[in-house]
């Protein structure tokens, strides 16, 4: 099973980061947390890792839903979404697919919400296209 939504674009790392960020805020959802793992990795283990960015997105009104449904949803949450640099100018976008980890939540109210929120994700994605990207895979 497929569990996440990407894509893959020629695009510059950090111009990508500011897209998604203001993608997800055009469809609501506010960044929790943000981890750099080229940074972390290189301070805690001495490795160099290429650009590689987790943020963690949530949509405020849908997770106050979700915990109102189900008091240990937040163990699912935030959306992460990250984004990676693969080679010079090539950048891949990808998130988690809520409706994919929702699966074992037996909840008919949480996969409808899972459903709203990945379709949110997916627009977050295909508008970085709308920016001038040119699409080299997925959605």
């Amino acid at each position: 099973m497929i569990y996440y939504i990407n894509t893959k674009l020629h695009a510059n790392f950090e111009q990508t980061v500011q897209h998604v960020r203001e993608a997800l805020k055009v469809e609501g959802f506010g960044i929790l947390t943000e981890i750099n793992m080229h940074e972390k990795l290189k301070e805690k283990l001495g490795v160099d890792f290429r650009k590689y960015k987790i943020l963690g997105a949530c949509s405020p009104l849908h997770a106050y839903k979700a915990l109102q449904n189900d008091d240990k949803i937040g163990t699912l949450l935030p959306c992460n979404i990250i984004i990676q640099e693969l080679a010079n100018d090539e950048v891949e976008v990808a998130t988690v697919d809520p409706v994919a980890s929702m699966l074992a939540v037996e909840n008919s109210a949480m996969a409808s919400m899972a459903k709203e929120i990945r379709d949110k994700l997916i627009r977050v994605i295909r508008s970085l296209k709308h920016k001038g990207y040119i699409g080299l895979g997925s959605i």
